[in-house]
């Protein structure tokens, strides 16, 4: 801080305005920083440019307001005039006005802060109790023939979801539970309705849900019977409760989240209309290939006809057709030829046979001699005894004789 702009009264400096404008912009700005104020909205303006510009106020004073764009996202409703709020931020001096505001980082309804608490501490009970687990979840059926939806029939809800399935043409039956879905009864209304569903088996998947609204009116989508009901439900919950930013304790327990009702309705129709944009692509695919290979069948046949369709097979097969010849006339002369040196083979085998037959042998003047006895055939003189009887057979018979005398092979005849 400048240590000249502090001055007694008898010093006769004269400040400009924008010298005590930046005075009071850094004394302000450096000391009020992360600061919390409760008050109650005013002249609530959204700018076209998305930032949001309002009054707080309480009964003795007011302070101008601005949360800009980037930083509504972490707000869980949006403010409306005389709403009780807790914002937090620092304090910023526009120097061209001379005024000064707070610029908001967070804006939650007053009374917010025990909610929040008890609904932390209750999801925390829930979660070591295991009703969020994973393998809790129950899958949500391909084609619903029958959807519940539990929630308030005159509610924007349940004409979001008539609209989304109507758009879609899902084919499904719809059957509305009604059921409060804001204050002290709808904690035991919507109990009931799942409780109805699961007994009398009415639908293939529910859907549990409402518009947005502040944390206060949501609080019955995060009672621990609903939840609890949500988490036994045999029947595949889909919670859509609120908007994008909403959420409810029965989000968690239930089988799926849908951001809003709208997106809950394209949720249970998203299947079927995926499988039929499937076919209807591989239909589209499969003609589109059998044509075009008409197409070009036709496209390669146009030029002939029959004649010269049959003229050309004659041609393509007519050179297989001679080549089917030479080659039979070729195995015609090779069976030939092998038969005729085969014949000749027998013939020479069978004229050696004949030359070396015992038969000729006999016939040239030889004799066989064989033991009498023993038909054996006497091949030598020591073969033979004294008083031995003997055949001697010839080309032409057989005659018995008897070894009268025995000489060696050194002695003549």
């Amino acid at each position: 801080m400048n240590n000249h702009f502090f001055q007694t009264e008898s010093d006769s400096h004269i400040f400009s305005v924008s010298q005590i404008t930046s005075l009071v912009k850094e004394v302000l700005e450096s000391t009020l920083m992360h600061i919390t104020i409760e008050g109650e909205i005013s002249n609530f303006r959204p700018a076209s440019s998305g930032h949001w510009y309002f009054t707080l106020k309480d009964e003795r004073a007011a302070i101008s307001a601005v949360m800009f764009r980037n930083r509504q996202m972490q707000v869980s409703v949006k403010p409306r005039d005389g709403q009780k709020v807790i914002v937090k931020g620092s304090i910023s001096v526009y120097e061209q006005r001379g005024t000064y505001q707070i610029i908001c980082t967070s804006i939650q309804a007053a009374g917010e802060g025990t909610i929040l608490a008890m609904l932390e501490e209750r999801k925390r009970k829930f979660s070591a109790e295991g009703l969020f687990d994973a393998d809790r979840k129950k899958p949500v059926p391909l084609f619903p023939g029958k959807i519940v939806v539990i929630s308030s029939p005159t509610g924007a809800a349940f004409k979001d979801i008539l609209q989304v399935l109507s758009r879609r043409n899902s084919g499904a039956v719809v059957r509305i539970i009604p059921a409060a879905v804001q204050g002290a009864d709808a904690a035991p209304a919507l109990r009931r309705g799942l409780e109805l569903a699961n007994r009398f088996n009415l639908g293939d998947v529910i859907i549990i849900g409402r518009g947005g609204g502040s944390l206060e009116d949501l609080l019955p989508f995060s009672d621990e019977q609903v939840v609890r009901a949500v988490a036994e439900s045999r029947i595949p919950v889909i919670s859509a409760v609120g908007h994008e930013i909403d959420w409810a304790l029965c989000d968690y327990a239930a089988d799926r989240r849908a951001p809003t009702p709208s997106a809950a309705a394209e949720l249970v129709t998203a299947q079927t209309m995926d499988l039929l944009q499937k076919i209807r692509s591989q239909r589209d695919f499969i003609t589109s290939i059998a044509l075009g290979r008409v197409s070009r069948i036709r496209s390669l046949l146009q030029p002939f006809s029959s004649e010269q369709l049959q003229d050309r097979f004659f041609r393509y097969i007519e050179p297989v057709r001679l080549k089917l010849d030479d080659l039979r006339s070729s195995m015609e002369r090779s069976i030939h030829d092998n038969i005729h040196n085969l014949s000749h083979t027998v013939e020479m085998q069978k004229n050696l046979l004949q030359a070396h037959s015992p038969r000729n042998i006999l016939e040239r003047g030889y004799a066989a001699v064989t033991d009498a006895s023993t038909g054996k055939l006497i091949r030598s003189g020591k073969q033979t005894r004294t008083g031995q009887h003997l055949y001697i057979d010839f080309s032409d018979g057989r005659t018995g004789a008897q070894v009268e005398e025995i000489r060696n092979g050194n002695e003549r005849f």
